[in-house]
């Protein structure tokens, strides 16, 4: 397989010969070999594992994205992505960087649905005056 990991404004990696790869979706871990049925997965944050014959198993903490396997093709879109060799230290990236990040957003969604709220009843007075 060929994968390509990408970030929103960069490659990350582009490996070729891929033998197997293990992302974390939203469903569960999901394995992919060569001869597996094209699919598409939303990947939540966590550690993707893909493994080539040169490298053997490479471990990267990717944030939540989307993977799309067409053939031998497999492209993955994720937010952000942290490489490294310790799987401890990564496990240690997606807790503080990823969840933190996701928790940020979940609290200026809640600000931004309360001024949106305001912003619909004041008009609503002004319209009704």
């Amino acid at each position: 397989m060929q994968l390509k990991i990408l970030l929103p404004f960069k490659v990350f990696a582009q490996k070729q010969e891929v033998l197997r790869i293990v992302a974390e979706s939203r469903s569960g871990s999901l394995g992919l070999l060569p001869q597996r049925l094209d699919c598409v997965a939303a990947l939540t944050p966590g550690i993707f594992i893909y493994e080539t014959a040169a490298e053997g198993e490479v471990c990267v903490a990717v944030d939540e994205g989307i993977l799309v396997k067409a053939g031998d093709q497999v492209l993955v879109c994720v937010r952000n992505a942290v490489g490294g060799t310790d799987l401890g230290k990564l496990h240690e990236a997606v807790k503080q960087q990823f969840l933190n990040l996701d928790e940020q957003e979940r609290t200026m969604r809640e600000i931004l649905a309360k001024l949106e709220g305001n912003f619909v009843l004041r008009l609503a007075a002004l319209h009704h005056d």
